[in-house]
């Protein structure tokens, strides 16, 4: 019996070489599974080319109200953000496309799984850990891995079988775009110091000019309308690009570093996200308690990495899921962002179950808070240190 084997399916150049490739010198059979996780596109072009490229079947699984609320949420109830700045566009599509990559090797009685990613890049980390870690019985192949082709070997692979593909010699960037944003990378960005060409962005395109301002409502920590509209995750994070990219704001210039040791220069456009994690992230700092807010703003870098290291279906990662969840169960309420050219930011905010009392807080005759208790509060508070200074601090030195 042929040994078949499922492959993660972009559609682009290294998978579509990967299908007759894998058939030709391992003599496998190969079933194709692409995941519409709102990156646009033709999917039925897509499945003719998986199966011009030998496939014997071609899957489509629209992915994005699943990539929303089983992936993208828990990132956002985070306020995931690598190393503070980049909001995982990437590695948060991996988890999902993995999931079905898995389920499609069950249907099928596939006994390998297959990517099309780089031996330098994060993707086959994600890739490879994550179907380990839901199907630790399944073989995991990386054929761009091993054979040694260049760029133009494989535009010349794919003609000499003849497989229709879009790639040419011209094509200077790597793109991976989903719903959560869009990540460019190569060309003359591979140089830090230059500036990436104003023609490499696409959600940010300025086209606004008018200020106006955006409310999103949230429930437990998740956007569930925007203006009073109530909609689905999906769609209202694909309106959020349009509206917050068309000020030009929202996208990343940095250098990264990635898991397998060595530093990368990257570009990202995720206007949605960056605004949403914004209007989370100021929403908590109503509605979340001093010490349970400052331990959740620890986590969130380390829940940051686990993502980016492909380790969603980890136990830690599992854990810190049910931590963010209960610090959830009182995050509702609404967030005003005004949006003008080239900035974003937010204006006003208020919860049902806001910690913020204004009698507490203000400094007028409305003024509740009793200003007596201060002077033994803070005396006790400082006892330490005067102890130390009047005893140790003086003795420094002799």
């Amino acid at each position: 019996m042929t040994k078949r084997v499922v492959l993660a399916y972009s559609g682009g150049l290294d998978t579509s070489v990967a299908v007759r490739w894998m058939i030709e010198e391992w003599g496998v059979e190969v079933v194709t599974v692409a995941c519409d996780v709102g990156q646009g596109g033709d999917f039925d072009a897509i499945c003719e080319r998986a199966r011009a490229a030998g496939a014997v079947e071609a899957v489509v699984a629209d992915v994005r109200a699943e990539f929303a609320n089983d992936f993208v949420v828990p990132a956002l109830r985070a306020n995931a953000l690598y190393e503070g700045r980049y909001p995982l566009v990437s590695a948060l599509s991996r988890p999902v496309i993995v999931r079905h990559l898995v389920e499609a090797a069950r249907t099928y009685g596939a006994t390998a799984v297959a990517h099309g990613c780089t031996g330098k890049g994060n993707d086959q980390v994600r890739f490879e850990v994550g179907i380990r870690a839901l199907a630790p019985d399944l073989e995991v192949l990386a054929p761009v891995r091993v054979w040694g082709m260049t760029r133009e070997d494989c535009i010349e692979y794919a003609a000499t079988h003849a497989i229709p593909i879009t790639s040419s010699k011209d094509k200077l960037y790597s793109i991976d775009d989903n719903l959560w944003g869009r990540a460019i990378e190569c060309g003359e960005m591979e140089d830090p110091w230059a500036e990436p060409p104003v023609g490499v962005w696409s959600l940010t395109v300025p086209t606004a000019t008018e200020p106006t301002e955006v409310t999103i409502a949230f429930d437990r920590g998740v956007p569930v309308a925007m203006d009073g509209v109530a909609m689905e995750l999906h769609e209202l994070v694909a309106q959020m690009n349009t509206l917050v990219g068309s000020y030009g704001w929202g996208r990343l210039d940095m250098v990264e570093n990635r898991r397998v040791g060595i530093k990368s220069r990257e570009t990202y456009e995720a206007p949605g996200a960056l605004a949403l994690i914004a209007a989370h992230q100021d929403l908590e700092s109503l509605c979340l308690e001093r010490d349970l807010a400052h331990e959740k703003q620890r986590l969130e870098l380390r829940y940051a990495d686990l993502v980016y290291d492909g380790q969603w279906f980890s136990p830690l990662k599992e854990a810190l899921d049910a931590f963010i969840e209960s610090s959830q169960e009182f995050v509702t309420g609404e967030v005003r962002l005004r949006l003008a050219p080239g900035t974003c930011h937010v204006t006003g905010r208020r919860s049902p179950y806001s910690l913020y009392d204004y009698g507490l807080a203000t400094y007028d005759a409305a003024d509740s808070f009793n200003h007596a208790d201060a002077e033994g509060f803070v005396r006790l508070w400082g006892l330490g240190i005067q102890t130390w200074a009047a005893n140790q601090a003086t003795q420094r030195g002799d």
